[in-house]
């Protein structure tokens, strides 16, 4: 099985239900299908073959996913670029994969193609007219280990790092969720993620595997908190997956829990960061929807998982994010070497199918990959989220956890978010937290420097904090860390 595939079995069994939804209309399964055909014949007279990479840069819509599944059909891998992408950047990761061709929108395959070396051919993403495609069907034979995309992160040297991610990688997370979710043709997936981002595989291709339909959010939504209250309402979403920072935003600023709680949402799944208890618990409240913590980075997709559980309610800290899935098998490692036990931290590694061919440009990846994440190993086996190994600091000589201020101010029951980070180095550095309110009670400082006086020991109260109407966000919804430093 391709990710193409899901698309090609759902157009036979289900032509007329639609597959994707947008503001501008539907697009069936029949008409994917059928303009998938169509370009993927465009990109083969370019010379876009097996084994070659399509930059695809634009704004989500059903044009790029037709064009997703073009590149798929020639046994090619697309890399999605998010339409707000600089010329530079585009260019940049257009030459570090070697290219056969860049898909963008009309209005900018000039520009492009002149800043893009002669050799890479710019189009535009389009098909044509639907009424007058019916072109022969396009399938090239591809093995599941076959580079189905790349996406591309922040690397911690400062340029981007390509993650290579295979048919079998994919699939292995789609059928795992497919299979949790008991998803059907009849369900209705929101996608909220760019699909640059991770988070997009699970509203895509799950979808697309049970002839279900995807509702895309606009890039300039998805932030916009009673925008995202009502498209939940409007489209009758089932299932909801997206960063915890879209749901804080959701209940503190668009009255999400102010309506109730729509019978048809029957999953909520969210990932990317730590989502606060005192806000999980607002959503176990309002609906009888499955919640759902999913973890694992752009690497391993996700590997692991913990549907949430009235004794997750009764922490201070975010929900487990439980054991392994997708096939896969995780475990926390002691700085020495040895496996941790329960009551033990350890970096958590990861081994399976969904872990990664490797980065591009580098030797393929051998063997388990080790995510940088700390975590704790609970009593039942599962995993507690502690922080990650590069958030780990010293402050005047004591090492502290950046993601244990967090869960600590997060815990209050005024807080909507916290973020906390050093500034300054040596005997300058200071221990700096950035909090917003939720709207009905702004605590004072003295509150807050109370609350956490009562979790945390001296060493790992902050040294300043600060009130903020908003944290800054990264394009796929995080805190923008950077950013926040520049403030201090």
């Amino acid at each position: 099985m391709t990710l193409h595939q899901l698309v090609i079995d759902s157009a036979a069994e289900h032509p007329s239900l639609p597959a994707v939804v947008t503001a501008d209309g539907d697009l069936t399964y029949g008409a994917l299908d059928r303009r998938a055909n169509a370009l993927a014949h465009r990109l083969r007279a370019l010379g876009v073959a097996r084994g070659d990479r399509v930059i695809i840069w634009a704004e989500k819509s059903a044009p790029v996913i037709t064009a997703m599944q073009a590149v798929l059909r020639l046994g090619a891998a697309y890399v999605p670029v998010d339409g707000s992408a600089p010329l530079e950047r585009v260019a940049g990761l257009a030459e570090d994969c070697s290219a056969a061709a860049v898909l963008t929108t009309a209005d900018r395959v000039g520009p492009t193609a002149g800043r893009l070396p002669s050799t890479i051919p710019c189009r535009e993403l389009t098909a044509g007219d639907d009424e007058e495609i019916r072109p022969a069907a396009v399938n090239e034979p591809v093995g599941p280990d076959n580079l189905a995309y790349i996406l591309y992160t922040s690397g911690s040297t400062g340029a981007p790092k390509g993650v290579c991610i295979s048919h079998r990688n994919a699939l292995a997370f789609v059928e795992w969720a497919v299979e949790t979710l008991d998803a059907t043709p009849e369900d209705r997936f929101s996608n909220h993620a760019p699909f640059n981002f991770d988070l997009s595989v699970l509203d895509l291709y799950a979808a697309f595997s049970v002839g279900a339909s995807v509702h895309l959010i606009p890039a300039e939504l998805a932030y916009a908190p009673e925008h995202l209250v009502e498209f939940l309402h409007r489209q009758r979403i089932t299932v909801w997956y997206s960063v915890p920072s879209a749901l804080i935003l959701m209940i503190r600023d668009g009255a999400l829990l102010d309506r109730t709680a729509p019978g048809h949402l029957r999953a909520v799944l969210f990932a990317g960061e730590p989502f606060p208890i005192p806000q999980v618990r607002q959503l176990v409240t309002w609906t009888s929807a499955r919640l759902f913590n999913l973890y694992g980075p752009t690497e391993t997709n996700v590997c692991t998982f913990r549907e949430v559980v009235p004794a997750d309610l009764k922490r201070e800290r975010p929900v487990p994010i439980g054991i392994a899935c997708s096939g896969d098998r995780a475990w926390a490692q002691r700085p020495d070497g040895e496996v941790s036990g329960p009551g033990e931290e350890g970096e958590l590694f990861v081994d399976g199918p969904t872990v990664m061919l490797g980065y591009w440009g580098a030797e393929p990846h051998r063997g388990p990959y080790p995510t940088g994440d700390i975590v704790k190993v609970l009593d039942d086996g599962s995993f507690d989220y502690v922080g990650r190994h590069d958030h780990m600091v010293k402050v005047r000589g004591h090492r502290i956890e950046l993601g244990e201020v967090e869960a600590a101010l997060s815990s209050h029951p005024a807080v909507a978010e916290a973020a906390a980070l050093v500034v300054g180095s040596g005997m300058e550095s200071r221990l700096v937290a950035c909090v917003v309110p939720r709207n009905d009670h702004e605590p004072g400082v003295l509150e807050l420097r109370r609350h956490c006086a009562q979790r945390l020991p001296r060493y790992m109260l902050a040294d300043e904090l600060r009130l903020a109407a908003q944290l800054p966000r990264t394009r796929n919804g995080k805190i923008d860390r950077a950013a926040l430093t520049s403030q201090f």
